[in-house]
């Protein structure tokens, strides 16, 4: 293994995820769409639903419902390998349900310019589950 979690890399993935965190509360998709892979690889498994490829992503985005703006995310674990891969995985929770929210997303640098540094999402996966 390269270099796990080095500290610059780190900071360039929890930015991106930070964008794209916000860029989820405020339904922003122009921006989701741009942080997710568009490759008919790209697979997202969300809480009630699945998309293989961005452009179902993409799709899907146009008509799903936006997330709460209660949201609120804990537990967020940024963690790199090498210059180019990281995994986020957090938990979230919100107004709209009594249910603790699971969020891990893969991301790949392809390369280093763009907004987000060339840092992409090419998986995700979204659940809900009782906690109680």
């Amino acid at each position: 293994m390269s270099e796990l979690n080095r500290p610059d890399v780190v900071a360039q993935v929890t930015a991106a995820f930070d964008a794209y965190e916000r860029a989820l509360v405020d339904n922003d998709i122009a921006t989701m769409n741009a942080l997710f892979w568009s490759t008919p690889q790209t697979v997202r498994y969300g809480i009630a639903e699945v998309q293989h490829g961005g452009e179902a992503i993409q799709r899907w985005r146009e008509t799903c419902e936006p997330v709460p703006r209660s949201r609120r995310l804990h537990r967020t674990v940024v963690t790199t390998y090498g210059n180019d891969h990281a995994t986020v995985s957090t938990e979230f929770t919100s107004d709209a349900t009594p249910l603790l929210g699971r969020q891990m997303q893969t991301w790949v640098r392809f390369d280093t310019g763009g907004a987000f540094g060339g840092w992409t999402i090419v998986a995700a996966h979204v659940s809900l589950i009782d906690v109680h």
